[in-house]
C-alpha cells in the first residue's frame, strides 16, 4: 500500500504507539498526529508526532472532531487501554449514544463501532500492524533455548485452549504447566495473567498467545514487548509462544536480547 500523506493514531498505552509514529515517518508519511488518553499515553510520544491531542477515554466526538480537524483520512489504533479506565468510563454523548446500540460490549464490538463512527467522517482505519509488518513473528524458535518435549506438549495443549478463549472472546492467553492449564487471560490482559499463573506454577510454567479465528486486524493484534519478557523471567515462565506472522513483537531486537539473557524460550507457530 502506498503510504498516505497523512495519519492520525489512536494511542492506548506502551511503546506500540511511539514506534507506529516512527516506522509511518520513515515510510514517508508527511503529517502524523496523535490522539492520546490521560493517565493511560506515553507522555514522550509528543516528540514523534506532530500534534497531541490530550483526551479522557470515553470522548468519541473529540476524538472524530480532532481527526476531522487535522484532515485526517487515515488512522491506526495502537496500545490498549487499561482495563480500570475502561471500567471508569466517562462516555460523552457521541459514546453514551454508540454504546446504547451495542448487545454486546466486548472490544471487539466497541472497536468495530468505533471504526463505524471513524468512517463517517471519511477516516479508514489501517491494520494495527501497518508499518510494522517487519516486526510481526516469522515461524520458528525467536530466542532463549530450544524447547523440551514437555515444554512442546503444553504449547501443543495451550495452543487448544487459547484458540477456544480467543473464540469465546475471554482473552487469548493461557499459561500451562506439566499438562495443567493454571491460567487464562481474561480482562486483566497479558502480564497480570502471566503473573498470576508464574504464582500458581512456581517456575517452569509455558504461556501461548494467540489471534481470535475471525480476527479484525485493524484493532486488537496480539503483541509481546519487553515488558512481557521481563514480567515472564520474573514470573518463572520459561516458554512463551505466540502465533506466527499475526503476533506483533515490539522493539524485536530488544526482545530477542532480553529473552536470551532471562533464559526465557519465545516460539513462533
Amino acid at each position: 500500500m502506498q503510504s498516505p500523506e497523512t495519519l492520525g493514531i489512536v494511542a492506548g498505552n506502551g511503546v506500540y504507539p511511539r514506534l507506529i509514529a516512527d516506522a509511518a515517518g520513515k515510510a514517508g508519511v508527511g503529517k502524523i498526529v496523535a490522539a492520546a488518553f490521560t493517565d493511560e499515553t506515553d507522555p514522550t510520544l509528543e516528540q514523534h508526532v506532530e500534534l497531541v491531542e490530550w483526551m479522557r477515554v470515553g470522548q468519541l466526538g473529540r476524538l472524530l472532531k480532532f481527526f476531522r480537524s487535522q484532515g485526517i483520512h487515515h488512522a491506526i489504533m495502537a496500545g490498549q487501554i487499561a482495563p480500570k479506565n475502561l471500567f471508569d468510563l466517562r462516555p460523552d454523548l457521541k459514546a453514551l449514544m454508540l454504546l446504547g446500540k451495542l448487545k454486546e460490549r466486548n472490544a471487539q464490538s466497541i472497536f468495530a463501532a468505533i471504526a463505524d463512527e471513524l468512517a463517517k467522517v471519511e477516516v479508514a482505519l489501517l491494520p494495527a500492524t501497518t508499518f510494522l509488518e517487519d516486526s510481526l513473528a516469522q515461524p520458528g524458535l525467536i530466542a532463549g533455548p530450544k524447547l523440551s518435549h514437555r515444554q512442546e506438549h503444553d504449547v501443543e495443549l495451550g495452543w487448544d485452549a487459547a484458540k477456544e478463549i480467543a473464540r469465546l472472546d475471554i482473552g487469548q492467553t493461557i499459561i500451562i504447566k506439566n499438562g495443567t492449564i493454571v491460567a487464562v487471560e481474561a480482562l486483566e490482559g497479558t502480564n497480570e495473567a502471566i503473573k498470576r499463573g508464574g504464582t500458581l506454577a512456581r517456575e517452569s510454567a509455558v504461556m501461548v498467545k494467540v489471534s481470535k479465528p475471525n480476527q479484525d486486524v485493524r484493532f486488537d493484534v496480539p503483541v509481546i514487548g519487553v515488558e512481557t519478557i521481563r514480567v515472564a523471567a520474573e514470573s518463572g515462565v520459561r516458554v512463551i509462544a505466540v502465533e506466527a506472522r499475526k503476533t506483533l513483537l515490539l522493539e524485536r531486537d530488544a526482545v530477542i536480547a532480553l529473552a536470551d539473557t532471562m533464559n526465557v524460550s519465545v516460539v513462533a507457530r
